[in-house]
C-alpha cells in the first residue's frame, strides 16, 4: 500500500498493490536480473572488503534491489540522480557495468571515477549518476541546483535526488525544499527509508516520523510507498516524474525498505532486535517475494530462477576479476584530478619510490 498527501499536507489514500497480468514478461524479467544482480554485487563486496581488497567506507544496499530497480525503470536519459553514499546497486542500475562499479571500489584506474573515488563515490556522466556524496545531505543542495539548471535551459528531464531517511532532519534538507518548492523544480526528494539513520530509529531521531510529510509546510506532495515491491516503487516514480517534468512540481518519495545489515560493514547492528532482523530478512526481502510473484503469475518457472542465479554469479566474478587484473592509479597522476589546470607534480622522487615500493607489494598479494 503507499500513502499520499495533498500539497497542504491533508487527505491520506491508499493505493492498490499493481497487478502483472499487464506487465511484459521481457521487463519483468529485466527487474529480477537487475535486482538479483545487484544483490550478489553487493554480497560479494562485503567479502572483498573483508580480504581488504576494498579500503575506506562501504555501506550495501542489501534489502533495497527493489527501491533501486523501481526507480531506476521510472527514469529517461534525460534524468539525473545525485546519491548518497550506499549507492552502489543505483549506478548498475542506472546502467554502469558491474566490472567498473567493482573496480571503483579496488581503487582502480578503470574504476568509475579512476579509482580516486572508492565505496562512497562513484560517478559516471554518460549515464547522468552524478554521483555518491559521502557528507549526509551534501548532495541536496547541488541536486536541487541542478533541477534549477534544467528549468533555466529548457532542458528535458527530472532530478531525483535519493537520501536517506536520517537527511531529513537536517538544514540543507529544509532550505532545499524551501528554493525547490519557491521556484517550481522539476525534483523528486527521494528518501529510502529503512528505519535507521545509522543507529538511531527514525522515531528517536525525528519529531515527524511520517518522513513524506516532511514537505507539507512548503506545499511539496509527498508519497510513502512499499520499498519491497519494485512495481510500485516504479509506478509511483513514473507519476510523479511526469508531474515534476510537465508541471515542474517538486514531490517527496518516501520509500520505505528494511536494511539487512548494520549501516556499513563494519558495523556489528547491535542497536536492532537479533530475532527482529532475521523475521525483517524472511519477510521484506524484495527479491524472494518478486521471485514467488513471478512463479505464481507463470512468467518464469524454476528453471529460470536457477538459471539467473547461475548468471548472476558468473557476471559478478568477471566484475571481480576485472578489479582486481586493473592497476591502481599510476603516481604521476597523483593530481590528475585535483584542479582544473594541469599542476607540476611536486612528489619527491624518495617519496616517488616509497609509494611505487607500496603499490608493487599490494599488486602481488
Amino acid at each position: 500500500m503507499a500513502k499520499a498527501t495533498s500539497e497542504a499536507g491533508k487527505g491520506v489514500a491508499e493505493i492498490e498493490p499493481n497487478d502483472l497480468s499487464a506487465e511484459d514478461p521481457l521487463i519483468l524479467k529485466q527487474y529480477y536480473h537487475q535486482m538479483l544482480l545487484i544483490r550478489r554485487f553487493e554480497e560479494r563486496a562485503s567479502e572483498m572488503y573483508t580480504k581488504a581488497k576494498i579500503g575506506g567506507y562501504c555501506h550495501l544496499n542489501l534489502g533495497e534491489e527493489a527501491t533501486i530497480v523501481g526507480l531506476t525503470a521510472a527514469l529517461t536519459g534525460d534524468d539525473y540522480i545525485y546519491t548518497n553514499y550506499r549507492e552502489h546497486g543505483y549506478v548498475i542500475a542506472r546502467g554502469v557495468d558491474p566490472g567498473p562499479a567493482m573496480a571503483e571500489l579496488f581503487g582502480r584506474e578503470t574504476g568509475t571515477s579512476g579509482g580516486r573515488g572508492g565505496s562512497m563515490h562513484l560517478f559516471d556522466a554518460k549515464t547522468h549518476f552524478m554521483g555518491g556524496y559521502g557528507i549526509v545531505g551534501g548532495q541536496v543542495p547541488l541536486a536541487t541546483g541542478a533541477a534549477y539548471a534544467l528549468k533555466y535551459q529548457g532542458k528535458p528531464g527530472v532530478v531525483i535526488c535519493q537520501v536517506g531517511d536520517g537527511t531529513t532532519n537536517i538544514g540543507p534538507w529544509y532550505e532545499s525544499l524551501n528554493l525547490a518548492k519557491l521556484y517550481q523544480l522539476p525534483i523528486i526528494f527521494f528518501i529510502v527509508n529503512n528505519g535507521f539513520g545509522m543507529g538511531t530509529s527514525v522515531k528517536e531521531g525525528s519529531s515527524e516520523p511520517d518522513l513524506w510529510k516532511k514537505g507539507s509546510s512548503f506545499r511539496i506532495y509527498g508519497e510513502q510507498v512499499d520499498g519491497s515491491d519494485v512495481i510500485a516503487v516504479r509506478e509511483l516514480a513514473r507519476k510523479l516524474r511526469t508531474r515534476a517534468e510537465r508541471e515542474h512540481e517538486p514531490a517527496i518519495m518516501d520509500v520505505v525498505s528494511f536494511r539487512f545489515r548494520g549501516h556499513s560493514v563494519i558495523d556489528p547492528d547491535r542497536y536492532r532486535n537479533v530475532d527482529e532482523v532475521k523475521r525483517g530478512r524472511v519477510e521484506h526481502d524484495p527479491i524472494t517475494k518478486f521471485a514467488r510473484r513471478l512463479l505464481d503469475a507463470k512468467v518464469v518457472n524454476d528453471d529460470y530462477i536457477r538459471e539467473t542465479a547461475d548468471k548472476v554469479e558468473h557476471e559478478v566474478q568477471d566484475a571481480i576479476d576485472f578489479a582486481d587484473h586493473s592497476r591502481p592509479p599510476a603516481m604521476a597522476d597523483l593530481y590528475k584530478y585535483m584542479y582544473a589546470t594541469d599542476v607540476p607534480n611536486t612528489i619527491s622522487d624518495a617519496e616517488r619510490e616509497m609509494f611505487e615500493a607500496r603499490l608493487k607489494a599490494e599488486s602481488k598479494k
